[in-house]
């Protein structure tokens, strides 16, 4: 019986030492007896742990669950030992079948109902349905009979119910067992390393395992545990694991058949905790008593890749451990691992640009060295070396430690699985095209461009959107850089995660392969899709991903949504997407002459519909509707050149009656009158005018801010700073009115105001403060004379103009004597119009 902790270097090394010394005929682990068939698949090249079995019912993939495994965890060595010497290894523990049937009703039978962990099969997150989530690794510290399982929820709040009195009401602050009825879940580590005098189970586990030479007796370490593990359960029972009874029946049934037929060299590799039930006396009729009953169902499974990230703690996976990466350079350097990590840092620095030599790692390495003596310990662990880099090259700052602990402490280390693995088509499909593609899946986040004029490129677009459509989130669309905002320009941040092999067998029902999964998904949504808007994004989103045969479907029913919905604001939300899909098929070579035409249709049923909707709307109404205007300028201005001729025209037209109805408020005049002005449509002195009746004395302060907020505001953003910057007599205007409202009217209208202006940059801001301050009294009929202006003079300065010139022709290329003939011939207009 080799009890050991999951994840423990320790006991990986120790579990290696004792299967040399005793040569058992087989090996018993605790995992899923579906996973026999799989055992050979940990001897072939392409597999490198971290790896995980996974199982998920056949019909319904998202009841599924991990048994994560890495290159140090015990499990692991027993297979790989047992593979590499023709000896069967076989998984005990409660099938796959049962624990992914459970009905929650039923599963209640045997798990109290205050336990966390009998959760709901249904559940979306496959770690939330792991079939050994209430096993003692769900604590948070797996020494005691924890399993090689995924995450169980709600862990972290039943972690050391024997440590924190105010876990339960009912105790008192000396440790002591808990009360039978409250089904408390106990930290076997925690009592252990408590009962050792530790504070910190991780420090008293390095010291009493990781720091330990081998022993002369290769059993002798897990004759310790198991004791120990004895005198836990005769004191605390099951430890609040009521669900262990089923399972550890299972285990001593399997055990009982393969003593019968290999005798008694039978080695069981299983958590301690486990241990002394499976050495316990019980009639296989009492075994299968409780068995007896239980719901099964079809099941699949398969390796996929884990990563070091996913096997922490912090992940939120109930049996991890704190720091992976570091009990991984455990494992791998028996040898002088303080020196071997502490150099391991010196490189992540370097690549950071940091400046660390070799005199900062024989310092450190020293410093966490005397550390471990000072404290008692008998080589520095974790604690001691982490503290020492802090010191020694982190310069006393925690920024450059974390990441040490991102990288190393956890790390992002992804394994790898081989082809032959078992698999859905679609995952085959997709580890074929990410192949072709060169894009390999890593654990790591990881920026990636892609030029969409590029065939490899855009054939990488096309994945990662057919994916998204799936719900396969691999990449995730990222603003673009390089100054780039181009449609020929996509970025993404890529990051693998090991739930997305759940996803993927998910999407498998849609098709074989990623195209025809990805177009029978895009044609369901449509269907079903409950707003106009999620068509038109649909849309939007078949072209981005390039799936052709799913575009009729999905026009098709935007036509029919299209010509249901009368709501204007529905209208003006859905024609953007359009448009935005319009230009990307422009860019990817898609035929769009169908599109075109619904978006033109679309925007022609806004015109007609906006001049009405408008009317009579309270202020949340204006300010929605100012955004539907914003949205539909930028749509028109995008489809003009494939619409019918004439588009803009009609639309600027439809500005005009916003702009003048007294029945728009306020906020949806001033943004149309705005856009008019931009698009110059405007005569001269007209924006004036407008301005001028709007601040009116006859209109209402607060229609008049909300105007102002429209006109200079919002959307606007810095721009409309920059557009009273350089029109003095829209300033003049706006700063006449402001100076004219009575003191109870601007307490009202402050909010708004200070909201249009809060949006300008803080150089804008200043200049705007400074011309107010400087230019009322150089102001004539409301317009502000252009000498009061700081940087504005009565004259244009002739020397300052000509100085530029020189840098102009340069810029433009032009040669000097001609650039001096023409300075010649235009002398009196350069002096009239400086540059």
């Amino acid at each position: 019986m080799l009890g050991v902790r999951h994840h423990g270097p320790g006991s990986a090394r120790a579990v290696r030492e004792a299967l040399d010394a005793c040569t058992p005929s087989v090996v018993l682990i605790e995992g899923p007896p579906e996973a026999d068939g799989l055992v050979e698949l940990a001897g072939d090249e392409g597999m490198r742990p971290p790896v995980a079995l996974l199982a998920h019912v056949t019909d319904d993939p998202a009841r599924s669950a991990f048994w994560p495994l890495a290159e140090f965890s015990p499990e692991w060595v027993a297979i790989r030992w047992a593979v590499e010497r023709g000896i069967p290894a076989r998984f005990i523990d409660l099938p796959a079948a049962h624990s992914l049937a459970q009905d929650p009703d039923r599963e209640r039978d045997f798990a109290p109902a205050t336990d966390p962990d009998a959760t709901d099969p249904d559940a979306t997150d496959p770690d939330a349905t792991d079939p050994d989530a209430t096993d003692p690794d769900a604590t948070g510290t797996d020494v005691a009979g924890t399993d090689a399982t995924g995450a169980a929820t709600g862990a972290d709040r039943d972690v050391d119910h024997h440590l924190d009195p105010a876990a339960d009401p009912h105790r008192d602050t000396a440790p002591q067992e808990p009360r039978t009825g409250d089904h408390l879940r106990i930290d076997p580590l925690a009592v252990l390393a408590e009962t050792a005098g530790y504070d910190d189970p991780e420090r008293w586990w390095e010291d009493v395992v990781e720091h330990r030479g081998s022993a002369d007796d290769a059993l002798a370490p897990f004759a310790a545990l198991a004791e120990a593990m004895g005198a836990l359960r005769e004191r605390y029972g099951d430890g609040g694991h009521a669900r262990d009874a089923v399972r550890e029946a299972y285990m001593r049934l399997q055990l009982r058949a393969a003593r019968k037929e290999f005798g008694d060299a039978v080695a069981v590799v299983c958590g301690a905790w486990h241990v002394p039930a499976l050495a316990a006396r019980s009639t296989v009729s009492a075994d299968r008593a409780l068995l007896k009953g239980l719901p099964k169902a079809k099941v699949d499974m398969t390796w996929v890749p884990w990563t070091h990230r996913r096997l922490s703690r912090a992940s939120g996976y109930g049996a991890g451990i704190a720091s992976p990466g570091w009990y991984a350079h455990l494992f791998q350097a028996p040898d002088r691992p303080v020196e071997r990590w502490l150099t391991k840092v010196a490189g992540l620095f370097r690549d950071e640009d940091r400046t660390v030599s070799s005199a900062h790692v024989i310092e450190a390495v020293r410093l966490a060295e005397t550390l471990a003596v000072l404290r008692g310990r008998p080589l520095a662990g974790l604690s001691e070396t982490m503290d020492a880099i802090r010191a020694v090259m982190c310069e006393g700052s925690d920024v450059p430690l974390a990441l040490v602990h991102d990288r190393l402490v956890v790390g992002d280390v992804l394994g790898e699985v081989p082809p032959s693995a078992p698999a859905v088509p679609l995952q085959r499909d997709l580890t074929r095209t990410q192949r072709g593609l060169r894009l390999k899946p890593e654990a790591a986040e990881r920026e990636l461009e892609l030029d969409l004029r590029k065939d490899t490129d855009a054939a990488r677009s096309r994945l990662l959107h057919r994916l998204r459509l799936l719900r396969v989130d691999w990449g995730e669309p990222a603003a673009a850089s390089r100054g780039s905002t181009g449609t020929f320009r996509e970025s993404w941040r890529l990051r693998w995660e090991p739930e997305l092999a759940v996803r993927v067998a998910e999407a498998g029902i849609w098709g074989t392969t990623v195209l025809a999964a990805a177009t029978a998904k895009a044609e369901s949504d449509a269907i079903g899709a409950p707003a106009l808007s999620d068509v038109t994004a649909l849309a939007e989103r078949c072209l981005l991903a390039g799936l052709p045969d799913a575009l009729p479907t999905v026009m098709s029913v935007l036509a029919d949504r299209a010509a249901l919905d009368a709501d204007v604001g529905h209208l003006a939300q859905a024609l953007p997407a359009l448009v935005r899909a319009l230009r990307y098929g422009d860019v990817r070579g898609t035929e769009t002459g169908a599109l075109a035409e619904v978006a033109a249709g679309l925007a022609a049923r806004v015109f007609v519909g906006l001049p009405p909707a408008c009317a009579s709307l309270d202020a949340e109404g204006a300010a929605q509707m100012r955004g539907h205007v914003d949205a539909v300028h930028t749509a028109v201005g995008l489809l003009a050149d494939v619409s019918p001729p004439g588009l803009r025209g009609r639309w600027q037209a439809v500005l005009r009656i916003l702009g003048a109805r007294d029945t728009v408020p306020g906020e949806v005049r001033g943004r149309a009158v705005r856009l008019l002005l931009d698009e110059g449509e405007l005569r001269e002195g007209e924006a004036a005018r407008l301005m001028g009746l709007a601040l009116s004395p006859g209109t209402a302060p607060a229609d008049a801010a909300a105007w102002v907020e429209g006109f200079v505001g919002g959307g606007a953003g810095g721009s409309g700073g920059m557009l009273l910057l350089h029109d003095e007599r829209l300033l003049g205007l706006l700063d006449a009115w402001l100076t004219g409202v009575s003191a109870e009217a601007f307490t009202d209208v402050l909010p708004l105001l200070r909201r249009t202006f809060s949006a300008y940059e803080t150089g804008v801001r200043r200049t705007l403060g400074e011309l107010v301050r400087r230019g009322p009294g150089a102001t004539a009929g409301g317009v502000m004379a252009p000498a009061a202006i700081p940087g504005f003079a009565a004259e244009p300065d002739r020397e300052r103009a000509e100085a530029v010139l020189p840098v102009l022709h340069l810029i433009l290329g032009l040669d000097t004597p001609r650039a001096a003939q023409v300075d010649n011939d235009h002398d009196h207009d350069r002096a009239e119009a400086p540059v």
